[in-house]
């Protein structure tokens, strides 16, 4: 581990202090998550470009065009 020195703008700082409270850790603990956020989106981008290479790959077309043709009431109409 290595330490760091933040320079933030006082209004974020005091946001920030509060989510540490609300999630009941410092300031030190939320920047601790980084790393597993940061991890996160590591494997979330792999699988994404994975996947994408697969449908291109087999020329798989989900006949979408690239457009949303449903809503959210759609989803929940069934």
């Amino acid at each position: 581990m290595q330490n760091i020195t933040l320079l933030l703008p006082k209004d974020l700082l005091r946001k920030v202090k509060h989510i540490a409270i609300d999630r009941q850790t410092s300031v030190s603990g939320l920047l601790i998550n980084i790393e597993e956020i940061v991890i996160k989106k590591d494997l979330y981008e792999k699988a994404k470009w994975r996947n994408v290479s697969l449908l291109e790959r087999d020329n798989i077309n989900l006949g979408t065009e690239g457009k949303i043709t449903w809503n959210r009431d759609d989803l929940y109409a069934f």
